[in-house]
């Protein structure tokens, strides 16, 4: 498993990538990163900045809790169905 950095870490590292004042790869070794880190980083950075398409980590957290709700509320829907049709048919006319 890849060791996590701390998240203030990223902002620092991605600004100076930006600057442009020297290579990828020799930003990345200073840094102490993979370079494929620091290019995720730096397209991270492009969502969150608005100059890339893509979603935000605030609509990924956003969508994240209206999938988890939209589930408990189909398990409410299914119980509730299954009830009904419980109760149905104890009362039917025997």
């Amino acid at each position: 498993m890849p060791k996590a950095f701390p998240i203030e870490f990223r902002p620092d590292v991605v600004a100076v990538a930006r600057k442009g004042e020297a290579p990828m790869s020799q930003i990345a070794t200073d840094f102490g990163v993979s370079e494929s880190c620091l290019h995720r980083w730096l397209n991270l950075a492009d969502i969150e900045d608005g100059t890339r398409a893509g979603v935000t980590a605030i609509e990924s957290a956003e969508l994240r809790e209206a999938k988890k709700r939209v589930r408990v509320l189909e398990q409410e829907v299914e119980i509730l169905r299954r009830a009904a049709a419980y109760f149905a048919k104890d009362l039917s006319p025997k």
